[in-house]
Formats: structure tokens, sequence, C-alpha cells
């Protein structure tokens, strides 16, 4: 992701999206899933451009295309962005290592941004927490805001910020917070979700391995648990 931002990942990817398809609209919970599948598979960002530009391409030439009906889903662009990346991959290992400079926090996010970020996700948290009707769960809410808390001084110190450190750290917290969130939850609601990926992965299913289909049911019921409870998303990608 040399020359992109790199926890601009996600608004880069929707952008694009957006530009391609001719139309500023809102992208879906199951394209939020798939983004997050590349970005926690480590697909990097131009792979993702790439791949997108040839299922658009493809797609140009299909008949649905033909008969006036739009490429609406990033689903249909998952076969594209993992050949993409599949070269990439192949071309970076016959050029070997690569020196990199490590970069600033500052030339990332300045720490203004950071204080902001942690104190607004903090105050939702604990907005959260109080509305919560069950002890158990708003309890887990507050565990996940201490543990916010306690990562502030990193963003004070005076050294220089390692923001992949602090980014496994948000994961961590985000990854207890949606276990609690899935264990307190309704299982009705649970049931509702089920059939609401069902449907829609159901056109991509054939096209997936078990594991990517494995991990994209992970982030849309990650997304969907973490949207009724209208809790802010912890990760650095989504400060932007």
């Amino acid at each position: 992701m040399a020359e992109l931002n790199y926890f601009n990942y996600f608004t880069e990817i929707e952008e694009y999206f957006w530009q391609k398809r001719g139309a500023h609209l809102l992208v879906s919970p199951l394209d939020w899933a798939i983004v997050e599948t590349w970005q926690k598979a480590g697909i990097p960002l131009s792979a993702v451009l790439k791949g997108i530009d040839r299922a658009f391409e493809n797609y140009a030439r299909s008949r649905r295309a033909a008969g006036g009906r739009q490429l609406k889903s990033l689903s249909y662009c998952v076969d594209a962005v993992l050949d993409a990346a599949e070269e990439e991959k192949e071309t970076a290992a016959g050029t070997g290592p690569v020196a990199t400079t490590a970069k600033k926090a500052e030339e990332t996010f300045s720490r203004e941004a950071l204080r902001i970020f942690f104190t607004r996700n903090a105050e939702r948290l604990s907005a959260a927490a109080a509305r919560a009707d069950q002890s158990e769960l708003a309890s887990r809410v507050l565990e996940a805001c201490a543990r916010l808390a306690e990562l502030s001084p990193l963003v004070e110190s005076p050294g220089a910020l390692d923001l992949e450190d602090l980014e496994r750290r948000l994961t961590v917290i985000e990854e207890k917070l949606t276990a609690a969130l899935t264990a307190g939850t309704p299982e009705e609601f649970l049931l509702e979700i089920r059939r609401e990926m069902d449907q829609q992965l159901a056109p991509y299913r054939r096209k997936m391995s078990s594991a990517q289909l494995s991990q994209l049911e992970r982030q849309y019921l990650q997304k969907r648990l973490w949207e009724r409870y209208n809790l802010p998303r912890l990760s650095l990608f989504y400060l932007t």
C-alpha cells in the first residue's frame, strides 16, 4: 500500500467502488464485511483496486450489463481481487526484500485526531453500557471502555507511536467485545442475521472457499451486532 494511506483502506475502496459504479450509494453491510475480510487477510489496497477494475471490465462484457443491470455489490469483485493479490504476491517474491522506513505517527494521524477518536469512542461505549438491558453485557461494554482508556497514555507518549501495535490492541478489544455481544444477544436476532446473511451470500457461495465464507460470515455478524448496540468501531481503520 506504498502510495496510499494504509489506514484509509476502507475509505479508498468505498470511494473507488462508487466511482466505478457511477453512483454515490450506500455500501451494504455485506460489502463492508467483504472489505474487512480483505483487510484482515492483508490484501494490499493496490490489489483490491486492480481487482475492482478487472471485475467491472468483465461485467461490462456480460449479459447482465447488456441488459442494463448495474454491478451493485463488491461480492462480484471477490475473485478478481484475490487473483490480483496473488499476482502481486508472486511479483513481490521475485523482487527480494524491500527496505522500508518507519514513518512517524503524525504522517498518518495527528495526536489530536487520535485523542478525539479515543474520547468519542469511550463516550459512545459508556452510553451503550447505560442502555444495555443486561447487566453482564453492560459490564463487558464498560470493560472495553476501560481497556480503551488504558491505551490513551500511548497516544500521549512523547516518543514515536507504533500504530501497528496500537491497532493490534484495539483489535483484541473488539474481538472480546464481539464475543460478549454474541453471547448476550437474543437468539432470534442472531437467526435474523443468519437468514439475512445467507440470502445475500447465496449467489456467491460456490465462488468462495469455506475459509473465505467463514471469515466473511464472522465479519458480517460483527458488523450487524455492533450496529444493533450502536457501538463505535475501535479500529484505526474507522478513524477516517
